[in-house]
């Protein structure tokens, strides 16, 4: 599997753990880490337990196994979701054209699928696999709502599913910004 950027990385297929108990936890509860809310986030709000995400943890972060998640649309702009897995530098990239999605361009490559292309093409896990690319701070009030259905979509439980929605798009609403035009305050500029 080849994503540009990562020619030499031992990169795989993640498409098949997105079906596996405690997938949407792992993924959607680093969305939560800031520890912003009152409410502490739990993997039961996603559809999974705590020894679901450690199991799946060793998979989706083992080093010499980088999963990628093809979310391929119509127009050719898709977005690969690779869980890199350096030793010591492990986080999730998004590579997609520009710095972010508004929730318009999120329902739109969510409801997008390419059924011609490998790749993610399930609605709900579309959304719920970017949601951590909306950048817009003004979501329509039905996004909650439209989140919680994916959650329930992907089997989360439907008591926890609109607190969870909630909780998720507060986080994103909290988190700094940046600006891909900023210098880097590494680099000396």
């Amino acid at each position: 599997m080849l994503t540009e950027g990562y020619d030499a990385c031992p990169l795989v297929p993640g498409e098949s753990l997105m079906a596996r108990p405690g997938f949407w936890s792992t993924h959607l509860l680093a969305m939560c880490a800031d520890g912003g809310c009152t409410e502490q986030p739990v993997p039961e709000w996603f559809g999974g337990d705590g020894a679901d995400c450690d199991a799946l943890s060793e998979i989706l972060f083992d080093p010499e196994h980088w999963p990628v998640f093809r979310v391929p649309t119509e127009d050719g702009s898709g977005v690969v979701v690779v869980y890199r897995n350096l030793d010591g530098d492990y986080g999730t990239d998004y590579v997609l054209s520009g710095s972010g999605l508004t929730w318009r361009e999120l329902i739109r490559i969510a409801d997008s699928p390419l059924s011609a292309a490998d790749g993610v093409q399930d609605t709900a896990d579309r959304l719920l696999l970017l949601l951590p690319l909306l950048t817009d701070p003004d979501v329509p009030e039905s996004a909650p709502a439209t989140i919680a259905a994916a959650l329930t979509a992907v089997g989360g439980p439907r008591d926890t599913a609109p607190v969870a929605a909630r909780h998720l798009l507060a986080h994103l609403s909290k988190r700094s910004q940046h600006d891909p035009t900023w210098a880097s305050p590494l680099s000396g500029s």
